[in-house]
C-alpha cells in the first residue's frame, strides 16, 4: 500500500469515527420555555347576578414572548393553570417543534375565578362570595387579555372540560377574537342529563353534611373526600381502563383505598362554587355566530359527554367550520380524562393549526 492510499484510508476511518460519535451524542434540543407567573386585578367586577366585587384577581402563567401570536389555554374544573403544564398535556404541546411551540407562540394560561391563585371563596368571603358562572369566568379572561395585557386578538383558544365549554362561550360571545377554537371534552349544549345530575349530587352531598355548617366550618367536611371520589369514579377514568387496572375485586378495593387515603387539598366552599358554576352553562345560542374554524375533540368513552346521544353531532351542524375528532375508546384512554393526554390528538391538532387562515 502506497503513502497516498494509507492517508486516504486513515481519513476514511477518522470520518467514520466522527460520524459514529455524532450519532451517539444526544442532540442539543432547545430549552423548553420557562413559565412566568403574573396577575391582573379588576378594580371593579360585576357578575351576571348583578353582585359586584372589588379588586378581583386573575392569576395567570405565560410561556414564550409577548411579541408572538397569542394562544389562550383554559383548564378544567377543580384545576388550575399548572395542570396544563403537565407532561401529558403541556409536555406534548408547548415544547420545541410541538404544535404550540412556546418559541413561536405566546401561551397564556389563567387560573379561573375561584381556583389557584385567583380570587376565590376561601380567601375570606366563604359562602358569601358572589355566585359566578362560566360567562363571568370568560368575561374576566377577556378583560384580563384586553385591559391587563393589551391583547386584542388570539391565534387560538384551546380548552379542556370546563375550559372546553368556556371555549364554546368565547366563540359565541367574542366572534372572531381568535382565529381558531379547540374545545375538548365538552359539548356546547346546556348542562343537563347525567352530567348535571352528578354535579348536583356532588354539591348536595357537601351542603347536606352538617359539618359544612352553611360554609362556616373549622375543618373540611368529611363528605368532601367521599363525594369527590364517588364523582370521579362515576364520571372519569374510562370503562375499559378501569377494567384493565381494577379487573379483580382485590384490585378495585386497592384503588378505592388509595384514593380515600390521599390527602384532601380542596376547600369545601371553593369546591361547591367550582362545580356549581356550570349550572346554567349553555353555549348553544351563540353557535351561529362562530365563523372561524373549530376542531372539537372528544373521547368515545367520555362519561360526561357520551357521543351516542348524537347531541354533539347535531350541534356542530350549526357551525360551518367545525369538525369533530372522536378518540376511540381503549384501555389506554381515560374516559372524560382522555383529552388531558395530548398524544391522542397531537397530529390532528398540528394539522388544524397549520390550516388556520394566515394573518
Amino acid at each position: 500500500m502506497n503513502l497516498t492510499s494509507s492517508l486516504r484510508r486513515a481519513a476514511r476511518l477518522l470520518l467514520t469515527s466522527a460520524s459514529l460519535l455524532l450519532a451517539a451524542a444526544p442532540l442539543c434540543a432547545a430549552e423548553p420555555a420557562k413559565p412566568v407567573e403574573g396577575s391582573w386585578v379588576a378594580p371593579h367586577f360585576q357578575f351576571h347576578t348583578g353582585q359586584t366585587l372589588e379588586n378581583l384577581r386573575l392569576h395567570y402563567v405565560t410561556l414564550g414572548e409577548r411579541s408572538n401570536p397569542a394562544v389562550l389555554v383554559l383548564h378544567g374544573t377543580y384545576q388550575s393553570a399548572g395542570a396544563m403544564l403537565s407532561k401529558d398535556f403541556g409536555g406534548q404541546l408547548f415544547g420545541p417543534g410541538q404544535p404550540l411551540d412556546a418559541s413561536k407562540y405566546f401561551i397564556i394560561i389563567p387560573d379561573g375565578i375561584g381556583v389557584g391563585k385567583s380570587t376565590k371563596p376561601s380567601d375570606g368571603l366563604r359562602a358569601a362570595f358572589p355566585q359566578y358562572n362560566y360567562d363571568d369566568m370568560v368575561l374576566a379572561q377577556y378583560r384580563m387579555l384586553t385591559e391587563g395585557m393589551g391583547i386584542s386578538h388570539l391565534r387560538l383558544i384551546i380548552g379542556n372540560s370546563m375550559g372546553g365549554m368556556q371555549t364554546w362561550i368565547w366563540g359565541g360571545t367574542y366572534p372572531g377574537f381568535a382565529d381558531g377554537l379547540v374545545p375538548m371534552a365538552s359539548q356546547p349544549t346546556e348542562m343537563a342529563s347525567r352530567n348535571w345530575m352528578m354535579r348536583r349530587m356532588l354539591v348536595e352531598s357537601i351542603k347536606q353534611d352538617p359539618a359544612w355548617n352553611n360554609g362556616n366550618y373549622t375543618t373540611q367536611p368529611p363528605s368532601l373526600r367521599l363525594a369527590n371520589n364517588m364523582f370521579v369514579f362515576a364520571t372519569n377514568g374510562g370503562t375499559l381502563a378501569y377494567q384493565a387496572m381494577a379487573g379483580t375485586h382485590a384490585q378495585a378495593d386497592k384503588l378505592v383505598d388509595e384514593r380515600l387515603a390521599a390527602p384532601v387539598t380542596a376547600d369545601a366552599n371553593d369546591f361547591i362554587y367550582q362545580w356549581g358554576s356550570s349550572a346554567d352553562y349553555n353555549a348553544a345560542p351563540g353557535l351561529s355566530k362562530i365563523k372561524v374554524p373549530v376542531l372539537a375533540i372528544n373521547s368515545a368513552d367520555d362519561e360526561r359527554n357520551p357521543p351516542e346521544t348524537g347531541i354533539m353531532q347535531a350541534a356542530l351542524k350549526e357551525v360551518p367550520g367545525a369538525q369533530l375528532l372522536l378518540i376511540p375508546a381503549s384501555a389506554e384512554t381515560r374516559g372524560h380524562g382522555t383529552t388531558g393526554m395530548a398524544r391522542f390528538y397531537v397530529r390532528e391538532l398540528t394539522q388544524f393549526i397549520q390550516g388556520l387562515p394566515a394573518r
